[in-house]
């Protein structure tokens, strides 16, 4: 049986939560993109820095006749 992992979480009040919104409508749109390129980055282990490449070995592209 699955059991929830307490240790992640933090138990706060309300008005803790609302300051600590990040992806909230008050944040401009151009900071929430930073912010989810950032965490998407984080996940697959790239470094912000470097250009992105495309693995050619899976993705092939040609010309319809």
């Amino acid at each position: 049986m699955y059991r929830l992992d307490k240790s992640i979480s933090k138990m706060q009040t309300f008005a803790e939560a609302e300051k600590s919104k990040m992806f909230d409508k008050d944040v401009s749109l151009t900071d929430r993109l930073k912010m989810s390129f950032h965490l998407t980055c984080t996940i697959h282990g790239i470094k912000e820095g470097d250009p992105l490449k495309v693995d050619k070995t899976i993705f092939s592209a040609r010309k319809f006749k």
